[in-house]
């Protein structure tokens, strides 16, 4: 990897999202060699992902370089490539690039979507995970309706544009805020020659409620907020299977649509190498004690999304949220220089400053330790704690410019198919009259 070789200990980092950035900034200037590795040259705020996905911000205005962040700080350096192997006795990684051997090992890779081994649904549904996901989502919404227009088969040209989004959490509800807006107020000037009042959204929850990691206030208004736009929500069902036509579940209930967005479950990126004691199978999480230390190393630790740090507070670990991981990626910092030194560490004790989600213009929902708030108070709330968490002041800058334009003209103008983007099961909705 072409790493000088100096007198100071080695960090090596594998990830550059909430977790990992943050403990690269935290060591900065701390007598160490720190080696960042991410699989992109860019960090993505993933909280925003849905608004590249509806035309509502462009994908450059969420992401931020990676090597601009850590530019000006010495001894640090960053490879652009995927870890494929961790050679723990040796204590080296083995990457695309090369090998490189480390002090201390750091993961920080977060988490995939989880399909729970059901491979045709993995093959014909969307995920949302990363900004290029989100750019094929956009234009699949758009060339789905771009063709809708070429039809005259009215059930071809409903499965079009009826969308299923699978999962109640924030990333879904917010998808479907999202969609529900666009359909209200600029698809239908788009296409005129379509029957937009046919358009569905459905959002489809396997448990009694969604949101079901905010509390129940909030996850009640929240419900009420999609159906008053227009998006029927569907609770205790569970999808069994999709075609990349007809979807399956549980239940009498069956959907004829050509686009599922599966936002469900999510389960650990992992690198191949640890010991299988430490994994939770299933969700493919890695096990760390409090000090985000991995079970049965010294020198390998886990933080963020990839990680679970059972606690008597949080028995299945931190929500796998941003503050969880930033708290984590602070507190190594400050440990990884207390053990170079051979001090004790500190133990990780979560500081929860809350849970919000937005559904659409003025309205979102707003969980703090002791107040719980709706509407248009926290959508403020929402977009300043948003606004203020992105990385650069260009992107804070063009992020705002681009709400208050999206504000005030009630329009969304990323709609834009950049990069065409075809799933191998869309022929099967394919008109000989196209």
């Amino acid at each position: 990897m072409n790493i000088p070789s100096i007198n100071k200990p080695r960090v090596v980092i594998i990830g550059a999202g909430f977790a990992g950035l943050s403990l690269a900034r935290k060591l900065r200037n701390k007598n160490l060699q720190v080696v960042l590795i991410d699989k992109h040259n860019y960090h993505t705020f993933q909280p925003l992902l849905y608004q590249v996905a509806t035309g509502g911000l462009e994908a450059g205005s969420i992401a931020y370089p990676i090597r601009k962040v850590i530019q000006e700080y010495k001894d640090f350096y960053f490879r652009l490539t995927s870890v494929k192997e961790i050679d723990t006795k040796n204590q080296k990684i083995i990457s695309e690039i090369g090998e490189l051997s480390y002090d201390y090992l750091v993961l920080a890779t977060g988490s995939k979507t989880n399909f729970f081994g059901n491979k045709e649904i993995e093959r014909n549904s969307m995920s949302m995970k990363t900004i290029p996901q989100s750019l094929n989502i956009r234009s699949l919404i758009l060339e789905n309706f771009e063709q809708a227009v070429l039809l005259t088969d009215e059930i071809e040209k409903n499965s079009l544009i009826n969308f299923v989004l699978v999962g109640g959490g924030p990333t879904g509800v917010e998808l479907a805020g999202a969609l529900a807006e666009m359909k209200k107020a600029i698809l239908q000037k788009d296409y005129p020659d379509l029957d937009i009042a046919k358009m569905q959204i459905n959002l489809v929850q396997s448990g009694d409620r969604i949101l079901n990691t905010m509390s129940e206030k909030s996850s009640s208004e929240a419900e009420k907020f999609l159906t008053d736009l227009g998006v029927k929500v569907w609770k205790n069902v569970r999808v069994t299977n999709y075609d990349g036509k007809t979807i399956t579940t549980n239940s009498d209930f069956s959907f004829e649509t050509a686009t599922v967005i599966w936002t469900a479950g999510v389960q650990g990126a992992l690198v191949s190498g640890l010991d299988r004691t430490a994994i939770i199978d299933k969700i493919e999480r890695i096990k760390v004690n409090q000090y985000n230390q991995i079970d049965g190393y010294q020198n390998l630790f886990a933080i963020g999304d990839i990680c679970v740090m059972e606690t008597l507070k949080y028995p299945q670990g931190h929500p796998m949220m941003a503050q969880p991981a930033l708290q984590q990626g602070d507190l190594l910092a400050k440990n990884l220089v207390l053990l170079v030194n051979k001090k004790s560490m500190k133990p990780f004790e979560y500081n929860d400053k809350g849970s919000m989600a937005t559904i659409g213009r003025n309205l979102a929902v707003v969980d703090l330790p002791k107040y719980h708030f709706s509407g248009i108070f926290a959508w403020f709330v929402w977009m300043l704690v948003h606004l203020y968490s992105l990385i650069g002041f260009k992107n804070k800058a063009v992020v705002f410019l681009n709400w208050v334009y999206n504000y005030i003209r009630f329009d969304r103008e990323g709609r834009l198919i950049i990069r065409p983007f075809k799933k191998k099961s869309f022929t099967a909705f394919t008109s000989d009259e196209v």
